[in-house]
C-alpha cells in the first residue's frame, strides 16, 4: 500500500521540481526581450590601481579609510622624511662648499693670469740683457780684429751673450709653465662648477623622493583595501594601498557565438543593477574577446561550436559617471542589454535611461 502510494506522489514531486526548476531559470532571462537584443548578466567592475612608494622607507601616516572616496590629488599616504630631510642638508651644505670651490678656483686663475704676465714681462727683461750682450760682443769682436780690445774682454762678452740667451730661454720657460698654470686653474673652475652642477643635482633628486614620500591620488576613485598599515616599512615599490578608478567601470558578460559574433566595438548597451532595477544606465560595449573564454573538449558539431562563450565588455558612459561618481559601487550584480540590430528599438523596460 505504501509502495502503491509512493508511486502516485513521485511523479507529483519531480513535476513540482521541474515547474520550480523552470521559474527560476525564467526569472534570470531578460523580461521580453525582442529579437536583435542580448543580455547577460555581471557585477559592476572598475580598474584597479596600486598605490606603492617609489623608494623605500616607512609609512608615517595613511590618511584614507577602506571605502573612502577620493578626488585626484588627495593625499593618501605620508612616508617618513627624516632621512630624506637629512640627505637634502647634506647635499646643501656639498653645494655651499662646491660654491666656494668655484670662488677659490677663480682666484687661482687670477693668480695664475698675473704670474703668466710677469713671467711675459721677464722675457721681455730677459730679450733686452740678451739682445744688448749680443751687440756687445759683436762690437767686442770688430775691436779684436785691430787688437783694440784684449782676449779677456772679448772672452767676458762671450760669455755676457750666452747668459743672456739662457735667460730668455728661461724666461720663455717660466712663461709657458704660467700659461700652463693658467690652464689648470681654469680646469679647477670648470671641475668646481660641475660640483655645484652634481650637488644642485642632488638636491632636486632629493627634493623630487621627498614630493614622491606624498603619495596622492592620480584620479578619482574609491579605496578598495589597505594592504599596509602606518609604522611598516616596505621596499622600494611596496603596495601601500589599492584604488578603484570610478571614471573607467564596466560590466563583464558572456554571449554565446551566434550573439557574439553579432556585437561589434561601439555598440550600444544599457545596464540595469539588481539593487536598483528601475534604473537604466547608458553603456557601450568597449572590447570583445576574439577567443571563446569556454571551450568544451570537442569542437566537431554546430551545438558544440554554439557552446563557446565570448567575453564582452561593456562600459558605463563616463559623462554619466562625473555626475553621480560618489555613488558608483563595485561588487554590483546585474544584467547587460546590448544591442545587436541598430534598427531595433529598445524594449518598454530599457527606456527609462538614467541621465
Amino acid at each position: 500500500m505504501w509502495k502503491s502510494r509512493a508511486k502516485k506522489v513521485l511523479p507529483v514531486i519531480i513535476l513540482l521540481i521541474a515547474l520550480a526548476g523552470y521559474y527560476g531559470w525564467t526569472r534570470m532571462q531578460a523580461p521580453g526581450l525582442p529579437e536583435g537584443f542580448a543580455a547577460g548578466n555581471g557585477r559592476i567592475e572598475a580598474t584597479e590601481i596600486d598605490v606603492a612608494a617609489l623608494t623605500g622607507g616607512r609609512i608615517a601616516k595613511i590618511t584614507v579609510a577602506e571605502g573612502d572616496f577620493v578626488r585626484a590629488g588627495d593625499v593618501l599616504v605620508q612616508m617618513d622624511l627624516a632621512q630624506l630631510n637629512a640627505q637634502k642638508r647634506q647635499a646643501e651644505a656639498q653645494l655651499s662648499r662646491a660654491r666656494i670651490g668655484v670662488e677659490t678656483a677663480q682666484a687661482l686663475v687670477t693668480q695664475a693670469e698675473a704670474q703668466e704676465r710677469a713671467a711675459l714681462a721677464a722675457v721681455d727683461q730677459a730679450a733686452s740683457v740678451a739682445e744688448a750682450a749680443a751687440q756687445r760682443l759683436a762690437r767686442s769682436e770688430q775691436l779684436a780684429g785691430s787688437n783694440a780690445v784684449s782676449q779677456q774682454v772679448l772672452d767676458d762678452d762671450r760669455a755676457r751673450a750666452r747668459q743672456g740667451r739662457a735667460g730668455v730661454a728661461s724666461a720663455e720657460a717660466s712663461h709657458a709653465a704660467a700659461v700652463a698654470g693658467i690652464s689648470s686653474a681654469r680646469a679647477q673652475v670648470v671641475d668646481a662648477e660641475a660640483a655645484v652642477e652634481a650637488a644642485a643635482a642632488m638636491i632636486d633628486a632629493i627634493e623630487a623622493s621627498i614630493d614622491d614620500a606624498t603619495l596622492t591620488a592620480t584620479r578619482d576613485g574609491r579605496i578598495q583595501y589597505l594592504i599596509a598599515q602606518e609604522g611598516e616599512v616596505v621596499g622600494s615599490g611596496g603596495r601601500i594601498l589599492s584604488l578603484v578608478d570610478l571614471g573607467d567601470v564596466y560590466m563583464t558578460i558572456f554571449l554565446p557565438t551566434s550573439q557574439a559574433g553579432r556585437v561589434q566595438v561601439g555598440s550600444e548597451a544599457r545596464l540595469v543593477m539588481d539593487a536598483a532595477p528601475g534604473f537604466v544606465l547608458p553603456a557601450t560595449v568597449s572590447y570583445v574577446a576574439d577567443v571563446a573564454q569556454f571551450t568544451p573538449k570537442t569542437v566537431e558539431t554546430a551545438d558544440e561550436r554554439e557552446k563557446l562563450m565570448f567575453r564582452i565588455r561593456t562600459r558605463i558612459d563616463p559623462a554619466l559617471l562625473t555626475r553621480y561618481l560618489e555613488y558608483v559601487k563595485t561588487g554590483l550584480p546585474g544584467m547587460a542589454y546590448i544591442r545587436l540590430d541598430p534598427d531595433a528599438e529598445w524594449p518598454a523596460f530599457l527606456g527609462n535611461v538614467v541621465k
